[in-house]
């Protein structure tokens, strides 16, 4: 008589839950060898292999759809599709892990450096480095609200696209709004990348201010006066829009007193 085995049996035997073998059967996945009247399922021994196959596949990451098309009739030929199917899938998400841990080293060193940046309060010289900056127009009234709303959509779609964004953004303030007194007024939100794409903003290299603002967003004003002072007092032109980028922001702080927002403009010399 052949041996049958009784689903808390196989449940214990390959170490899985009885509401799994119970979900498995309702999908049409695995399904018991006999159903007696009492409604007790019964599994002969060939399921066991049946079994095995189907958590060594899903341990592999197949889907479980995927796994029930296989089973449905396969060979050498098909297994072999399937696993090269399957580790092509993996090489995809090690590809994506790997992204989202540089994204994370590059948060970490960002967050490190400012923790024991002394001169965080100096206004210097430095020269930039090119720059690619992935764009998303912010929306009149321009103000916090559809900031937020832009660099929101701007993350989406860069991760949609699959872009290597990291944890950090930033937006754009017309140097004439801010000689006007409308300091957080920004015409977009931006991610930096580390490479030129579609659609990519490119800012050459050159010669800029570097200042920090300390402390919420809406008090970045009197940075911005800090900034101006600075360039009169030594004699240089600003010529480009203002870049702020959120170092230590809601993302790594629920205290805005310590937010960190580095402001650069591109300048000249005025002598």
């Amino acid at each position: 008589m052949q041996a049958r085995f009784t689903i808390s049996e196989i449940a214990k035997m390959q170490g899985i839950s009885r509401q799994t073998l119970l979900f498995y059967d309702k999908i049409g996945l695995f399904k018991p060898s006999f159903v007696d009247t009492n409604g007790y399922r019964y599994y002969d021994a060939k399921k066991l292999d049946v079994l095995d196959t189907i958590c060594i596949m899903k341990d592999l990451g197949m889907s479980l759809k995927a796994i029930k098309d296989f089973l449905v009739s396969y060979d050498i030929d098909k297994t072999i599709a399937s696993l090269k199917s399957q580790s092509t899938i993996i090489d995809k998400k090690i590809d994506e892990l790997r992204l989202k841990k540089e994204r994370i080293e590059a948060k970490v060193l960002k967050l490190k450096e400012i923790a024991h940046k002394d001169d965080l309060d100096t206004i210097k010289i430095i020269h930039q480095a090119e720059m690619y900056l992935y764009l998303e127009e912010v929306k009149e009234p321009n103000d916090l609200e559809a900031i937020s709303i832009a660099t929101k959509a701007c993350f989406t779609k860069a991760l949609k696209k699959g872009f290597e964004v990291y944890l950090q953004s930033g937006v754009i303030v017309p140097y004439k709004r801010i000689i006007e007194g409308h300091y957080i007024e920004a015409s977009f939100a931006f991610l930096p990348l580390k490479r030129e794409v579609d659609n990519t903003m490119v800012i050459k290299e050159g010669d800029c201010i570097e200042a920090y603002h300390l402390g919420d967003y809406l008090s970045i004003g009197k940075t911005y006066e800090k900034i101006l002072k600075y360039c009169k007092d030594h004699e240089l032109e600003i010529v480009s829009d203002s870049y702020e980028f959120a170092l230590n922001d809601y993302l790594s702080t629920s205290l805005e007193k310590d937010y960190v927002t580095k402001i650069i403009f591109y300048v000249k010399s005025g002598k």
